[in-house]
């Protein structure tokens, strides 16, 4: 995965409530095994017509619009627990996902695909609304390292959770596999020890 400590772009407005991982990406399309793919049909049924021609109210079709931040209104991943809505998010270039509350199941899917989950009050989000409605151009600044959310034109700022073992595996660009490799002499020391241990002692 990437390596994460700090991303300055622009943001995505998309104030929906209760965004599920059905409209992330429709079921239609969880067909394919690897990751790769998925953005050009993230949100395929708000995005295009059936004759796939896009949609000129969806905000992904608004050239006004774009950047690695997506900011959504409450409740943003509920529903079905498809690993797929993070792999359709990264894949179309999504790095933060920005909402007052998300989905548990959702959380941890992004967290385990290098897609920041970024949780804030509900009156900061509006305030973030705010700023992208005065400049759809207006830069957010996410510092993981710091756990800080900055609108840079108002310098006002939130900070955010995140569980600390996810905040390091994201700043080091660890998966779950690179993690346990990173730690392998650790493991291997440790299984010395423990022969060296039972070896030596004599059970009864």
């Amino acid at each position: 995965m990437e390596k994460y400590a700090q991303i300055r772009s622009y943001a995505i407005p998309l104030p929906n409530e209760d965004v599920d991982t059905d409209q992330i990406i429709p079921a239609r399309f969880l067909k394919a095994t690897t990751r790769e793919g998925f953005g050009e049909n993230l949100f395929r049924d708000w995005r295009y017509n059936p004759d796939g021609s896009p949609k000129a109210g969806f905000v992904l079709n608004n050239p006004l619009y774009g950047g690695q931040i997506l900011v959504a209104g409450r409740n943003f991943g509920c529903g079905s627990s498809r690993e797929h809505a993070a792999w359709a998010l990264y894949d179309y270039g999504i790095r933060v996902v920005v909402s007052s509350f998300f989905a548990d199941i959702f959380k941890g899917n992004a967290l385990n695909n290098g897609l920041l989950p970024v949780q804030v009050e509900e009156s900061f989000l509006q305030e973030i609304f705010l700023a992208i409605e005065a400049d759809p151009k207006a830069i957010f600044e996410v510092n993981l390292e710091q756990q800080t959310l900055t609108i840079i034109a108002s310098g006002a700022q939130a900070s955010f959770p995140i569980d600390p073992f996810r905040k390091m595996c994201m700043i080091n660009g660890y998966d779950d596999i690179d993690y346990l490799l990173s730690i392998q002499s650790d493991i291997e020391n440790f299984e010395q020890r423990q022969k060296r241990y039972f070896t030596n002692t004599i059970l009864p």
